[in-house]
């Protein structure tokens, strides 16, 4: 996906204007502008955005999932488990599942492999007792959120 159709796919879900961070003075912008920063890098999931600035709802998991359902790919977003190798999987179906990458640092930044479903057959899961709680869940389905 080219960078500036990342930018148009974000400004139709969060129904604001987008801008690239780079070279962007914050002081100088409507507060409903949301900055962006948007790279390729090698390895599965290429694309890479980090937002700032953001609307607070519908929340993170929400918004990703309105950007999977509108691109039609499966999207990654961070969980908050602390564990830097577990993430979560958004369908453009909507479905959520938590997953385990293997993450390799280089100098092009994090490459990303070896996707995962996270379950007791993962190594990850048997040795870190914070996926316990949550990986014998099925998948959740962000709710709805409507892109006009």
């Amino acid at each position: 996906m080219p960078v500036q159709d990342v930018y148009r796919a974000l400004a139709a879900v969060l129904d604001r204007p987008v801008l690239p961070l780079s070279g962007v003075d914050p002081d100088l912008l409507l507060d409903e502008v949301v900055l962006c920063d948007v790279w390729r890098r090698p390895g599965l999931f290429p694309v890479s955005v980090d937002c700032y600035r953001a609307p607070s709802e519908p929340g993170e998991t929400g918004v990703v999932a309105a950007f999977a359902r509108l691109i039609g790919e499966r999207c990654l977003v961070p969980d908050d488990t602390g564990n830097p190798n577990r993430f979560l999987l958004v369908a453009p179906t909507g479905a959520v599942r938590a997953v385990h990458l293997d993450v390799a640092d280089t100098e092009d930044g994090p490459v990303l492999s070896n996707l995962r479903y996270c379950g007791p057959a993962d190594p990850w899961c048997q040795e870190w007792l914070g996926c316990a709680p949550s990986c014998g869940l099925s998948d959740s389905v962000a709710p709805p959120y409507v892109v006009v």
